[in-house]
């Protein structure tokens, strides 16, 4: 990665705007996964130590306007926690003010100040550069750690870059940046990726850009019944993108002619009614009878997978199986992640969003090496684009 890191920087005295990606789920004013803010501790720490004045700055939820339930104030009280260290919340609604500047004057060395939700302010999304230059009147640094949001070319993601005379990606930015760019650029083969999750449509330019680098690719979830449909299969009422039909059958083709190996379910687990508690069976995927719909990959299924991921030596992986919010639908969610968690001489990604979730949840956590922060950002990357937020920032 050809970017100014903060390793590079000299922040002594200095005021650094730090953008990091505090999009955490909040109920009744409690958070519920705190796993972004702790990805941020380590950059935070490294600035705070050097003597650096930080002014911490993110997005929460959907805002258009200012909205309490979208207020950052949670964030503050448990960064603050995690910090071990006092965090000052501007809580106003302008996110730059006069009485923001005057909390940023008062500021001491080693201070953390954040603001309050950037998205409170409408020209964010737009990326205009009224706001972005009132956020960068309050540093002489800006910082990008926020590879969640770096996808995004909004104000505090790309715009406040461009007049402060000197930026740098965070510790956790380079690590996502590094671990995702190895895989798909330098990958240590056998390199095997697995996507699932619901829509074909929303991993076209993925399945594309992967087919040009994978030995292996491994499709399940609702999007594996727009493959199966493409083999002539019957998919009942399993989700059925008709209108990608066309697209799946290239994309065989074109695995094939390549020597890539692609892996569909040979097996799905059916139901009638979409809940937990329904009557549910294991059936062939090519024969989904009329009145039932796929919901997870079967057991024959789940053994051909884990054995293809057995030798694997770079894994990506970005999205679940099947339904994994119900447990009687996760087994093959589950599977996954158990055959990666055995897997000891290779790198694990798993590329954030609902893959992420599934295993944290399934407590797989710890036996990954690397869970990306970042679900659009990640598909973006692997798409192999450039992420506005890593563009922003000097190069080395």
């Amino acid at each position: 990665m050809n970017k100014k890191n903060i390793e590079n920087l000299n922040v002594s005295g200095k005021r650094v705007l730090v953008r990091c990606d505090f999009n955490v789920p909040v109920e009744n004013g409690k958070i519920t996964d705190d796993n972004r803010i702790r990805a941020a501790l380590p950059t935070i720490q490294k600035l705070k130590s050097d003597g650096g004045k930080i002014i911490v700055c993110s997005h929460l939820g959907r805002a258009k306007s200012p909205d309490p339930k979208f207020s950052l104030a949670p964030v503050a009280k448990r960064l603050a926690e995690l910090l071990g260290c006092d965090v000052l919340f501007a809580d106003d609604d302008n996110i730059v003010s006069d009485n923001v500047r005057e909390m940023v004057d008062k500021m001491a060395c080693g201070d953390v100040l954040l603001l309050q939700n950037t998205r409170f302010r409408s020209e964010e999304s737009k990326n205009e550069d009224s706001f972005s230059k009132e956020l960068a009147s309050l540093a002489d640094i800006f910082v990008n750690d926020a590879f969640g949001s770096s996808h995004r070319a909004h104000c505090s993601t790309v715009g406040a870059a461009k007049f402060v005379e000197e930026s740098a990606v965070g510790y956790l930015m380079e690590k996502e940046i590094n671990f995702l760019g190895n895989a798909v650029n330098n990958p240590v083969r056998p390199f095997v990726a697995i996507l699932g999750g619901a829509k074909v449509s929303d991993k076209i330019p993925v399945i594309e850009n992967l087919l040009t680098k994978v030995d292996t690719l491994i499709i399940g979830g609702g999007m594996a019944y727009t493959f199966l449909a493409a083999q002539g299969c019957e998919v009942g009422k399993s989700l059925l993108e008709s209108d990608r039909i066309e697209f799946a059958k290239e994309m065989i083709e074109k695995a094939k002619a390549k020597g890539i190996l692609l892996l569909l379910p040979v097996d799905t687990v059916v139901i009638k009614e979409f809940k937990n508690d329904t009557e549910f069976k294991t059936v062939d995927s090519s024969a989904i009878e009329s009145d039932w719909m796929g919901v997870d990959i079967g057991e024959k299924t789940r053994g051909i997978f884990a054995d293809a991921l057995a030798d694997a030596k770079t894994v990506i992986w970005n999205g679940p199986m099947g339904v994994f919010e119900f447990e009687n639908f996760a087994k093959g969610t589950i599977a996954i992640a158990q055959a990666l968690a055995n897997i000891n001489d290779g790198t694990t990604i798993i590329g954030g969003g609902d893959s992420a979730a599934a295993v944290i949840q399934l407590g797989f956590a710890d036996k990954m090496t690397h869970i990306s922060t970042g679900g659009g950002a990640s598909l973006e990357f692997l798409e192999g684009k450039e992420l506005p937020g890593v563009v922003a920032v000097n190069d080395n």
